[in-house]
C-alpha cells in the first residue's frame, strides 16, 4: 500500500500565483484610451488647470526666472577704493594720512598671576603686551597681580581722551572703482563712465544722473544704510556697499548697469561684537629715549560686497524647459480623471469605460486577411466569438460581439489571388 504523498502548503501556492501573475502583468503593453465626458464642470475644471500651468511657465520660469538662458554666477571682479577729505580737532588737522589705519584688536585674558612660577621668563603672549620677564608683580590697585612685561609704558587701560573727528567727516568721499568679467560669456565691464574730460573730478554718485561716478560722500553712504552719523562714529561700526550685476547677455552691453546698496554688517544691539576701533602708534623721541603715543580709534569700516549673475540664450535649456512646460499640462488630465474615477456618481461606469484588457488571439482563424492574401493563401473562415480574456468586464458595461448561432459563417466575397501580392 502506497504512502500518501502530503499536499503543498496553500501559502506556497497562493505565492507562486502571485508570483506568475507578476511575472505575466510585467510583459503587458498599456496604450492609452480615449474618453469623451461631457460634463461641463470637470471641463472647466481641466481648462482651468491647463490654463494655470501654461501660465506659470510662459509668466514665472521663462519671463521672470529666464530659463531659457545659459547662467553665470559669481563674475571674477577686482576693487580699488581711496579715501579723499580733511577734517580739524581742538589743535590738529588730520588729513587721509593720519585718519586711514590697519585694524588691530588686543585683549590679554591670562595676564594675571599669584607667583613668579606663573610667568615663564621670555613667553610671549600673541595678545599680550610684551615678553614676559619672569615676574609676579601686583597692580596698580588692590590685591591683583599681573605678569611684568618688556614693552612700552604704561600698559593701555582705556582711560585717555578721546577727540571726536566728525565735524566734516560726513563729506569725505570714497572712490570704488569695480570691474567684473564672466568669463563663461567673455564679458567685462567697469563702474566708471568711459569720459575723457575731467568729469570724476566734478561728480558724486546719484542713481539717476551719475550712476557712472562712483565717489560716494561717507555721509551718503551712512544714511543710506539707515545709521546716524554722529552716533555711528563715536562707537564705530562696519558698512556695506553691495554691488551688484545682473546681466541679460541677450540685450546690449549698455543695459548691464552696476545696482548700488547700503546696510550696517555688525550687530547694533550686541555690546560685545558691536562697534569697530583699532589701534595704532606714533613714535618720537624724548631726551634721547623712544617713546610712543597710542591711539585707539573708532571709526567706519566699509565692506565692499560684489556679487551678480550673467545669461544669456542657449538652445539646451530651452528645449529642457518646454519638455517639462508639456508634460506638466498632463497634470490637469491625471487631476481629472481621479476626480473622475472617485468623486463622480457614475464612476464605475466610467472606470468600465476607461479601462478594457486586450488579449492576442490564440486560434488560427483570426489571422488578418490581408495576411493571408500576402502569403497566397485563401483567408480562413472567422471565428464566431473573439477569444475570451482571462478578465472580462460586466457584460452590461462593455461593448461585446454578439453572432446569431443560426446564421453560418460568412466567406469573403473578394476572390482570392493564387499570386499573393499580384491584387495589391
Amino acid at each position: 500500500m502506497a504512502a500518501a504523498q502530503p499536499k503543498p502548503l496553500a501559502g506556497a501556492a497562493a505565492v507562486r500565483r502571485l508570483a506568475r501573475g507578476c511575472w505575466s502583468a510585467f510583459w503587458d503593453y498599456e496604450t492609452p484610451k480615449v474618453v469623451v465626458v461631457r460634463n461641463r464642470r470637470l471641463g472647466v475644471l481641466y481648462r482651468t488647470v491647463q490654463l494655470l500651468i501654461l501660465l506659470y511657465f510662459v509668466w514665472y520660469v521663462f519671463l521672470v526666472q529666464k530659463s531659457y538662458q545659459e547662467s553665470e554666477t559669481g563674475p571674477e571682479s577686482s576693487i580699488i577704493s581711496k579715501v579723499k577729505g580733511i577734517t580739524t580737532s581742538e589743535h590738529k588737522v588730520w588729513d587721509v594720512e593720519e585718519y586711514v589705519k590697519p585694524p588691530e584688536s588686543i585683549r590679554v585674558p591670562n595676564a594675571a598671576c599669584r607667583s613668579d612660577d606663573d610667568c615663564t621668563a621670555g613667553e610671549l603672549d600673541m595678545l599680550g603686551n610684551g615678553l614676559r620677564t619672569g615676574r609676579c608683580l601686583p597692580y596698580y590697585h588692590g590685591s591683583a597681580k599681573t605678569c611684568e612685561v618688556s614693552g612700552w609704558c604704561p600698559v593701555e587701560d582705556g582711560a585717555s581722551v578721546s577727540q571726536f573727528l566728525g565735524k566734516m567727516a560726513p563729506n569725505f568721499t570714497i572712490l570704488i572703482k569695480n570691474s567684473i568679467h564672466y568669463p563663461k560669456f567673455q564679458f567685462s565691464k567697469g563702474n566708471i563712465a568711459n569720459r575723457k574730460d575731467n568729469y570724476l573730478k566734478r561728480c558724486t554718485f546719484n542713481e539717476v544722473s551719475d550712476l557712472y561716478c562712483p565717489i560716494f560722500k561717507l555721509g551718503f553712504i551712512v544714511e543710506q544704510a539707515g545709521e546716524n552719523f554722529s552716533e555711528l562714529a563715536h562707537k564705530g561700526g562696519v558698512i556695506g556697499v553691495i554691488i551688484n550685476w545682473d546681466c541679460d547677455l541677450d540685450l546690449s552691453a549698455s543695459a548691464c548697469n552696476p545696482k548700488y546698496s547700503f546696510r550696517r554688517l555688525d550687530p547694533k544691539h550686541v555690546p560685545a561684537s558691536s562697534g569697530y576701533n583699532f589701534r595704532f602708534a606714533k613714535y618720537y623721541k624724548v631726551n634721547g629715549t623712544t617713546t610712543r603715543t597710542l591711539i585707539k580709534a573708532y571709526g567706519i569700516r566699509i565692506d565692499i560686497i560684489v556679487h551678480g549673475q550673467a545669461g544669456k540664450f542657449s538652445l539646451i535649456p530651452t528645449i529642457i524647459n518646454l519638455a517639462t512646460a508639456l508634460t506638466s499640462i498632463g497634470v490637469g488630465s491625471f487631476l481629472c480623471d481621479w476626480i473622475l474615477l472617485t468623486f463622480m456618481n457614475k464612476n464605475k461606469v466610467y472606470s468600465h469605460k476607461k479601462f478594457d484588457k486586450v488579449c492576442t488571439p490564440r486560434h488560427p482563424s483570426s489571422w488578418p486577411v490581408t495576411l493571408a492574401l500576402v502569403l497566397g493563401q485563401a483567408p480562413p473562415p472567422p471565428h464566431p466569438a473573439p477569444w475570451p480574456c482571462p478578465f472580462s468586464a460586466p457584460s452590461e458595461q462593455m461593448d461585446s460581439l454578439d453572432v446569431p448561432a443560426s446564421e453560418p459563417p460568412q466567406q469573403d466575397s473578394m476572390p482570392t489571388d493564387p499570386k499573393g501580392l499580384a491584387q495589391l
